[in-house]
């Protein structure tokens, strides 16, 4: 009875290490899931029960789905087997590319690469708030007000989070 509960585990784990490496993100990620798991683990009206519970719940699909798969397979130990299966895989990969970047930090063209793409970002941002500005002529007042706060920011140095959160609000009130 233990090797079969081990069995389910084990199944449930590669099944997700399997969805999580072969799809990209969770909508896709569904027709790869309903084929390992109906039949051989759950049953079909569980699983569109799954799907459609998963899509109440904010956060990412993905892994409210392996936490109703792994739950209604085996319980509290299927949940922790499908939700390794589901985070080991893009763990696996922030590592590695945190690791290559940890080894390629300070080198001069990697330097040289993110001073190159800062222009590139900007130029892209200024081209967004054209076509906005271009839009919404008849609220040039405001668009100037939203740039000038912009500029104080700038130039007083205030942390990018609180101007993003301060700029939103402000969008909101004044822009509608």
């Amino acid at each position: 009875m233990k090797t079969k509960r081990l069995d389910l585990l084990v199944k449930l784990f590669w099944m997700f290490i399997k969805v999580n490496v072969l799809s990209t993100s969770g909508p896709a990620s569904i027709g790869l899931l309903y084929k390992e798991s109906v039949d051989s683990i759950m049953s079909e009206s569980q699983f569109v029960e799954a799907v459609g519970f998963s899509n109440l719940l904010p956060g990412s699909e993905a892994l409210k789905l392996a936490l109703f798969v792994g739950y209604s397979a085996n319980g509290i130990p299927g949940t922790l087997a499908a939700l390794l299966g589901s985070i080991l895989p893009p763990t696996v990969v922030m590592l590695t590319i945190v690791s290559i970047l940890e080894r390629l930090q300070g080198q001069a063209w990697l330097d040289h690469f993110v001073h190159g793409l800062s222009p590139a970002v900007a130029m892209l941002m200024a081209s967004v708030a054209w076509k906005l500005l271009r839009s919404e002529s008849s609220h040039l007042v405001r668009v100037l007000i939203l740039a000038a706060l912009s500029l104080a920011a700038l130039l007083l140095a205030v942390p990018s989070p609180l101007v993003l959160v301060v700029a939103g609000l402000l969008g909101v009130m004044v822009i509608r």
